[in-house]
C-alpha cells in the first residue's frame, strides 16, 4: 500500500461507481448477465455456485471474467499474500486494525462507523479484494460468547444501525460487505453442528430484527448464512429464511453465501436461495446438484437463480476495481486512534481521571508493552504499526515527571509471581498514582470456542488488589473483548474500559488518561456481577447438539432491567470529564409517528459528549414485555455551557410487538411511557402518551420466571420441544467428537486429530496460540460433511459417505481407504 488517500473518504475514486454500471471498465454491463448465464451449460452453471478456493470465486471464462476475491474484515482486512490462500504459517498483509466490533459500537455513533467502513472499503480496493466479510450482526446472547468482541451489541436496534452505517461506508467504495451471520449464530461450542431452539417473537423481535435493519438500511452486496441450524432447518438450507424473510419480506437482491464450511446440503441450499458454497470444495458437491436436477428433484430454475447472482456479483465486482487505488495509511492510523477513544467507557471515576501530565506515575502490567488489542480467529489482522500504551504515556508525561513500569504478568497467560507483584507495589508506593492495565489474554476469547467463565485472570485480580491494598490512587484499565466479572470495582478509584482498541488503542488510551479527549464511549452490552445471575446462562451452550433459548426476550439489559437483578454497569453507561442536564421531555405526533424532543446542556467545565437514549415501556399491557425497550438514540457533542435540542423520531415499529397468531408486526391500543437518559438504568426524563390501535392482538402472559419451563417453552414455540438427534447411527453431520463413542470410531477419530495437527502447523504461526485453540476446536467439532469443505474437496465426499456406512456396519473397504488418505 501508497500514500494517497482521503482519510474521510467522501467520494468514491474517480471514475468508478460504487454500483457497479462504472463505463471505465472492460467487465460487461449487468445487463449482460442473462446472455452471460444462457451461454453456461448445467455443470458450468453448478461449478459456479463452490468457491474456487478459499477466497475466490470460480471465473467466467467465456464472459472474459477472472477470480473474484474475498476477505475477512470486519475491523481489518486480512488478505493473505499471492493467490490469498494461508499456508506455511505465513501473516496476511499488513493492513490498518481499526478497534473491534465491540469497542466501535461503544461510540454509538454511526457516522464514525461509516467513516471505518469507508477506509476498510479503501484498503480492500487497494488490494483487489471484492468483498470484505463483515460486519457481524448476531446479538449477544450471553457474555461467555467466544465471538462476542465480533458482534456490535445485545439491543437489536443498535447493532442494527451501526451495521447499517458499516456497510455503507464499505460499500461507498465500491466494494461489498457481507453481513452475517443470519441468524442466531450466538455461540461457538459445535457451532457447526448447533440446534438453535428459539420462539418465533424472540426471534423476530430480537435477532431478526438487528438484521432487518442492517440489510434494508445498509443495502450489502451479499449475505452469509450461519453455521446453526435453527429450529432444526439448517440455516444454510433454511428457504423461510433465506427466501421468505430475507429476499421477499427485507427486499435483499444480493448474494448469500455459506459460512465458511457451513453448507450443509447443497441441493437443500440451491433450493432455498443460499447461492454460494465458501470455501470451494472442489467440486466435491457438484455431482449431487447436477443429478438432482437431472433426477427432478431441484428446478434447474433455483440453479439458474443462484448462478445469475454469482454472476451479477462476478461483473458488479470487475466494474469497480481500481489497479492504481492507494491507502493513506497515516490518515488510517489517525482515524483508528480516533475510533478506539471514541469507543473506550469510563466506568467509575472519583475525580482520579484525567490524569495529570506533571505527577509522578507508575504503569503496571504487561499489557502496557505487549498490548491485547484485537480478537482471534478469522478478523486476527496484520496491523500496520502497533501503539502501546507506555511509549504514549512516555511522550505524554512532562520533563521532571517520573514513569516506572513493572510488568506483573506474564502477558500470554495472565499468571503472576509474588515477587512480580511486589515489584509492582514497590513502583506504585514511589509514584504514588498508579495505572493498572488488565484484561483477558488472546487466548481467553476467541472465534471457536466459548468462555467457561468471565473471570479475568487470577494473577490480574491479584496484581490489583494488591496496588489497591497498598492505598496508591489507582486506575484500572481493561483490555477484553467482552464483559467480565470485576470483583474490585467498588474498591478502584476509577476503572477504564478500553475494550480491543485495535493497532492505535495504546495512544487512544493515553489520550483518553490524561483528558486530551473524553472517554467518548457508553456500554452497547451490560456487565453482570456474576455470569450465573444471568437468565440464558442456564442454557449456555447447552448440549452439544441442541440449545433452547429458555430466556426468551430477557437478554441483557431487557433481563436487568425486567428480573430488576441489578447488572454491575448498565447498557448505555458510561462517565464523561464533564456534566450534562436533561430538560423536559416533550411528545409530539399522532397515533404511532411521534418524535421526542429534549434539550441536553453541558453544564459541566469541559468539551464533551452525550448518548441520548430513548426507551419506551407500555404502562399497562395485555402482551408481556420487557421492563423497556431501546427505540431511538443520538450522539451530541456541546461545549461548555453549551445546550443542544435532541429529537429522535418513533414509528409504528417503536411501539410494535410480534404477533405470534397473526404472524405480523401489531400494536397494542394504550398508554406507552417514554424515556430519555444516559443509560436504561439512569432515566433523565419521560413522558406519557396515548397511542390508538385497531390491531387485533393476542394476549401473551408474563412468564413464571425468566427461565421458561418446560410447558412455558412449549407453548412458545407452538409445539412439542424437540429432542436432540441422536448420536448414532453416525451421519454425515455427526462431529468429529462423535466417533469417539465406538471403538473403530475412535479409530478415525485419532487419524481425523492427526491431520488436523499437522493442518494447523502448517497454516498457524508457532506464536497464535489463541488461534491454535480456534483451529483445534473447529476439527473436533465439526460435522463429518466439512472435511472435504476444510480440505478443498480431500478426502472426497463419497469417501466419507462409504466411511459413513462403515461406521454403521457396513463394508469396511471405505474405511481403510479413508484412513490411508488421512495418513497421507
Amino acid at each position: 500500500m501508497t500514500v494517497s488517500d482521503d482519510q474521510h473518504g467522501d467520494d468514491p475514486t474517480p471514475g468508478h461507481d460504487p454500483t457497479g454500471t462504472s463505463d471505465d471498465s472492460d467487465a460487461p454491463p449487468l445487463d449482460d448477465v442473462a446472455r452471460i448465464l444462457a451461454d453456461l451449460d448445467l455443470p458450468a452453471k453448478v461449478a459456479l455456485l463452490s468457491g474456487a478456493d478459499t477466497w475466490h470465486l470460480e471465473p467466467v471464462p467465456s464472459a472474459g471474467l477472472g477470480r473474484t476475491m474475498v476477505a475477512d474484515g470486519p475491523h481489518g482486512l486480512r488478505r493473505f499474500p499471492g493467490d490469498g490462500e494461508q499456508q506455511g504459517g505465513r501473516r496476511a498483509v499488513p493492513a490498518t486494525c481499526f478497534p473491534t466490533a465491540v469497542t466501535l459500537a461503544s461510540s454509538w455513533d454511526e457516522a464514525l462507523l461509516d467513516e471505518v467502513g469507508r477506509a476498510l472499503g479503501r484498503e480492500a480496493l487497494a488490494e483487489d479484494v471484492s468483498v470484505v466479510l463483515g460486519p457481524g450482526v448476531n446479538l449477544k446472547r450471553h457474555p461467555a460468547g467466544g465471538r462476542n468482541f465480533e458482534y456490535l451489541s445485545e439491543d437489536p436496534l443498535l447493532a442494527g444501525r451501526l451495521a447499517a452505517a458499516m456497510v455503507r461506508g464499505i460499500q461507498s467504495q465500491g466494494v461489498g460487505a457481507c453481513v452475517k451471520h443470519l441468524a442466531a449464530n450466538h455461540q461457538e461450542t459445535f457451532r457447526m453442528v448447533i440446534d438453535t431452539i428459539v420462539d418465533a417473537r424472540t426471534l423476530q423481535e430480537l435477532e431478526l430484527t438487528a438484521f432487518a435493519l442492517a440489510i434494508r438500511d445498509g443495502r450489502p452486496w451479499t449475505v452469509m448464512s450461519s453455521y446453526n441450524q435453527l429450529n432444526g432447518v439448517p440455516a444454510s438450507d433454511n428457504r423461510w429464511l433465506l427466501t421468505e424473510v430475507l429476499r421477499d419480506e427485507w427486499g435483499f437482491d444480493g448474494l448469500v453465501m455459506s459460512d465458511f464450511g457451513g453448507m450443509h446440503d447443497r441441493v437443500a441450499a440451491t433450493a432455498a436461495d443460499n447461492d454460494l458454497e465458501m470455501p470451494g470444495s472442489n467440486g466435491a458437491f457438484d455431482a449431487e446438484v447436477i443429478a438432482a436436477v437431472r433426477g427432478g428433484d431441484l428446478d434447474e430454475q433455483d440453479v439458474d437463480r443462484c448462478a445469475r447472482r454469482v454472476i451479477e456479483l462476478i461483473v458488479r465486482a470487475a466494474a469497480n476495481r481500481v489497479p492504481t487505488a492507494t491507502v493513506d495509511q497515516d490518515a488510517h492510523h489517525a482515524l483508528a486512534r480516533r475510533a478506539a477513544a471514541a469507543g473506550t467507557v469510563l466506568l467509575t471515576n472519583d475525580g482520579t481521571l484525567p490524569l495529570a501530565a506533571d505527577t509522578d506515575l507508575a504503569v503496571i502490567g504487561a499489557f502496557a508493552t505487549t498490548p491485547r488489542f484485537q480478537g482471534a480467529g478469522s478478523s486476527q489482522v496484520n496491523p500496520t504499526r502497533l501503539d502501546d500504551l507506555i511509549s504514549a504515556v512516555r511522550d505524554r508525561i512532562r520533563s521532571g515527571a517520573q514513569l516506572t513500569y513493572a510488568p506483573a504478568y506474564d502477558p500470554a497467560t495472565g499468571a503472576t509471581t509474588d515477587a512480580l507483584i511486589e515489584q509492582a507495589v514497590t513502583a506504585a508506593q514511589a509514584a504514588g498514582r498508579a495505572v493498572v492495565v488488565a484484561g483477558l489474554p488472546g487466548p481467553y476469547e476467541s472465534e471457536g470456542f466459548d468462555r467457561t467463565h468471565l473471570d479475568l485472570p487470577a494473577g490480574h485480580v491479584r496484581v490489583i488488589d494488591a496496588v489497591l491494598d497498598a492505598g496508591v490512587p489507582t486506575v484500572v484499565v481493561l483490555q477484553n473483548g467482552a464483559p467480565v466479572e470485576l470483583p474490585f470495582a467498588d474498591r478502584a478509584p476509577a476503572i477504564v474500559e478500553g475494550y480491543l482498541g485495535g493497532q492505535a488503542g495504546g495512544a487512544a488510551l493515553a489520550d483518553v488518561l490524561f483528558g486530551d479527549v473524553e472517554p467518548g464511549g457508553r456500554l452497547a452490552e451490560s456487565f453482570p456481577v456474576a455470569m450465573q445471575d444471568l437468565a440464558a446462562d442456564a442454557n449456555f451452550p447447552g448440549h452439544p447438539k441442541q440449545v433452547e433459548h429458555r430466556e426468551g426476550l430477557l437478554v441483557g439489559y431487557r433481563f436487568h432491567d425486567t428480573a430488576e437483578v441489578p447488572a454491575r454497569f448498565a447498557f448505555g453507561h458510561g462517565l464523561g470529564y464533564t456534566t450534562f442536564d436533561y430538560g423536559q421531555l416533550e411528545v409530539a405526533g399522532d397515533g404511532t409517528d411521534r418524535t421526542a424532543t429534549v434539550t441536553v446542556t453541558n453544564v459541566g467545565g469541559r468539551p464533551g459528549t452525550e448518548v441520548v437514549q430513548l426507551y419506551v415501556r407500555a404502562s399497562d399491557s395485555v402482551v408481556w414485555r420487557p421492563g423497556k425497550e431501546l427505540k431511538g438514540f443520538a450522539k451530541v457533542r456541546l461545549e461548555p455551557g453549551a445546550s443542544q435540542q435532541v429529537r429522535l423520531d418513533l414509528d409504528r415499529r417503536s411501539f410494535a410487538i410480534y404477533d405470534v397468531a397473526a404472524g405480523d408486526w401489531l400494536v397494542e391500543a394504550g398508554t406507552y411511557e417514554v424515556l430519555v437518559g444516559a443509560s436504561s438504568v439512569d432515566i433523565r426524563a419521560t413522558a406519557s402518551i396515548d397511542v390508538a390501535s385497531e390491531d387485533p392482538v393476542t394476549p401473551v402472559p408474563a412468564p413464571a420466571s425468566a427461565v421458561a419451563t418446560d410447558e412455558e417453552f412449549a407453548r412458545l414455540l407452538g409445539t412439542a420441544i424437540p429432542t436432540p438427534r441422536p448420536t448414532q447411527p453416525f451421519h454425515r453431520n455427526s462431529s468429529v467428537a462423535d466417533l469417539t463413542l465406538t471403538p473403530m470410531g475412535r479409530t478415525v477419530h485419532q487419524a481425523i486429530t492427526a491431520a488436523a495437527r499437522y493442518h494447523i502447523q502448517r497454516t498457524v504461526p508457532e506464536d497464535d496460540e489463541a488461534t491454535r485453540r480456534m483451529f483445534e476446536a473447529n476439527f473436533a467439532e465439526a460435522p463429518l460433511r466439512a472435511l472435504p469443505l476444510m480440505g478443498g474437496g480431500k478426502p472426497p465426499m463419497a469417501v466419507i459417505d462409504r466411511t459413513i456406512d462403515a461406521l454403521n456396519g457396513r463394508p469396511k473397504a471405505a474405511l481403510v481407504d479413508l484412513l490411508d488418505r488421512l495418513r497421507s
